[in-house]
């Protein structure tokens, strides 16, 4: 659950990979924005669907999975309807036994994927002390993961894996960072492991932002800006919309020489998820 942007200073690692995309990927994309009016409407619907969610974490926490799952849904998609934007989902996602991996352009990804899978998501620990939104994740059963500390991603995986081996589906985003969306990152191997460990399968999905029918990056969250900035482009933002594509299961399997079956697994989701020429 990525919400703020990873500096364009930080030098590439395991934790903190780099994006290669800036403020020029952003050149247009808040051109013809909506009227005031229309903008302070998205404020006032957002901050009560958030206030309601909130207000509502107490009977969350209660709640038996299938209701849970149910409640989150309605919950991503008010929040998107808040917003002003429209989604769509084309193919079939999984809704058991599966580890979902996403290209990761903006904050909204989150949102997208919890209007339309039964997911679990994968977060850095930060996540857990923000206000409302850390009581709420944690509620949905976010998995919280410390990029400050690499010894601590075999515990990580192994918690990702045995939600995986229960029947649940957990999403992550392998790039480790965001991205404009017309171009993309390398999908890192680690969290792979806990789909081959659970013998479970890994479905690779496209999120993909558009306005007017074009490819828009508009709801990118890149370089050094701020979640308020981010947020108001997207709050200005005019017939936004995003689709997400979930492609068929990539399933584990032995392999010879010396990849592993993650590294297997990591590049042949990555293709898949890669932006079209």
């Amino acid at each position: 659950m990525t919400v703020t942007a990873t500096p364009m200073r930080v030098l590439d690692s395991l934790w903190l990979p780099r994006s290669t995309c800036g403020a020029e990927c952003l050149a247009g994309a808040a051109a013809r924005p909506v009227s005031s009016l229309l903008m302070a409407k998205r404020v006032l619907v957002t901050g009560f669907v958030l206030l309601l969610a909130g207000l509502a974490v107490p009977v969350l926490a209660v709640l038996p999975q299938r209701q849970l799952i149910k409640a989150q849904r309605i919950l991503a998609r008010a929040v998107l309807a808040g917003l002003g934007v429209k989604h769509a989902a084309a193919g079939k996602i999984p809704q058991s036994g599966a580890l979902l991996v996403a290209n990761h352009v903006s904050w909204l990804d989150v949102i997208v994927i919890l209007a339309h899978a039964p997911a679990r998501l994968l977060a850095k620990r930060e996540v857990r002390a923000w206000p409302l939104i850390g009581r709420l994740a944690a509620t949905l059963g976010t998995v919280f993961v410390d990029r400050s500390r690499p010894k601590s991603l075999p515990a990580t995986i192994g918690e990702v894996r045995r939600n995986l081996a229960a029947g649940g589906v957990v999403a992550v985003f392998p790039e480790g960072t965001t991205w404009c969306g017309r171009m993309g990152g390398t999908f890192r191997p680690a969290m792979f492991q806990a789909a081959v460990d659970a013998g479970v399968p890994v479905v690779p999905v496209r999120l993909t932002f558009a306005q007017h029918g074009a490819v828009s990056t508009v709801a990118a969250f890149i370089g050094d800006e701020s979640l308020a900035v981010s947020l108001r482009r997207v709050l200005a933002a005019r017939d936004l919309s995003v689709g997400l594509r979930a492609h068929p299961k990539i399933h584990p399997a032995p392999c010879d020489g010396p990849t592993s079956p993650r590294r297997v697994l990591a590049k042949a989701a990555a293709a898949v998820v890669a932006p079209a020429a």
